[in-house]
């Protein structure tokens, strides 16, 4: 049997969809040392397996049937994936799983020829009825998500990076603009998960920024480490496991600037959430306490004595409620301590942050 590019088989099986698209000390930056590497994102896997374009028709067929049995119903039970989503998720997984998938066009093969695959085809089934059994999220399927122009990766154990999040590297970069002194100093990312805005602030920074990204999680920590690397900044970014301030505690009123997209699900509010969140996303990352505000309020108090005169904070919350009062006890618990506060609504015009700057 003859061994070809399946890029043109690509065409002739799917639709055309949418693709997815100056310190006062040192700071050490060795890699964290750790003999359980993350996984490594479906297409960066070497194409090692093969299978015959008709064995590949024939997963596709039934991964397709078993998109669409779906219809609503995830959609009406939780606000889950409806059979839309679902089948333009099974165009990115096959085009993660193929070689060089969409830069030639389409061929008439016969149904004996090889394909190289990054996946054998019994994972791929496995993979698919993960998704839709278990609803086990696309993103742990691949192992990444595309984030503004980065491509991380996400396993389970780490928490999925959200478009609205996007919105602290804007933030943060127009306070560099503002004051070209925080360019220069130590960040903070604290609960990093996949180190998406430890990465991002890094490339914001000049050359002496740098960025300290802690996570309590271990995995969260191997894999936000794993993306630094790839991304070439592991002389900018350090990350540490511990819980919140804790591995920051010799920079006491040095940091330049401090993020966090923290925990802030109410406890209760958990059970009801879309089921590829409750059932497979960190609780540890999710769950903020009774009213959701606990590490919400543990950061603001925190970032009192973190941050230097003119430092710059943005928090990341539930929505308007949780702003309103973020805002209110940094007037009233903190009185002085802060200054320029504001709240700034997200992409859908929700006030998701909170930001400000530590008084001089």
């Amino acid at each position: 049997m003859k061994l070809i590019s399946p890029r043109g088989f690509l065409s002739s099986i799917l639709q055309p969809v949418l693709l997815h698209s100056n310190l006062r000390r040192p700071v050490s930056f060795s890699t964290v040392s750790t003999s359980h590497k993350p996984r490594i994102p479906l297409h960066l896997r070497p194409p090692t397996f093969r299978a015959t374009v008709a064995d590949l028709k024939k997963w596709h067929t039934w991964a397709k049937n078993l998109a669409s049995s779906v219809g609503s119903t995830f959609s009406d039970l939780d606000n889950g994936p409806d059979s839309t989503l679902l089948h333009r998720e099974l165009t990115w997984l096959i085009q993660d799983a193929l070689e060089n998938p969409t830069s030639v066009s389409s061929q008439n093969l016969n149904d004996d020829v090889m394909v190289p695959l990054r996946a054998c085809l019994d994972d791929l089934y496995m993979l698919w009825s993960q998704r839709i059994e278990e609803r086990r999220p696309f993103q742990y399927v691949v192992g990444c998500e595309h984030w503004r122009d980065l491509v991380l990766s996400v396993e389970e154990g780490v928490l999925i990076p959200r478009p609205e999040t996007e919105m602290i590297v804007d933030l943060v970069n127009d306070a560099v603009k503002e004051k070209e002194e925080l360019k220069e100093g130590l960040w903070a990312d604290l609960g990093t998960g996949s180190g998406a805005l430890a990465i991002e602030i890094g490339r914001i920074l000049g050359d002496s920024g740098k960025v300290i990204a802690t996570d309590l999680s271990p995995v969260a920590v191997r894999v936000a480490s794993y993306n630094v690397q790839r991304y070439n900044l592991q002389d900018k970014i350090v990350v540490k496991q511990g819980s919140w301030f804790e591995p920051l505690k010799n920079f006491e009123g040095e940091l330049a600037g401090l993020v966090s997209n923290p925990p802030y699900i109410p406890s209760a509010h958990i059970g009801g959430l879309q089921a590829e969140v409750a059932k497979h996303e960190p609780r540890l990352a999710l769950d903020g306490g009774a009213n959701g505000m606990n590490d919400l309020l543990h950061l603001c108090n925190g970032a009192i004595s973190m941050l230097k005169p003119g430092g710059f904070v943005a928090l990341e919350t539930n929505g308007e409620t949780q702003s309103k009062f973020l805002v209110d006890h940094m007037d009233t618990e903190t009185k002085g301590s802060f200054h320029n506060v504001k709240i700034i609504s997200d992409f859908a015009g929700i006030q998701r942050f909170v930001t400000g700057y530590r008084a001089r």
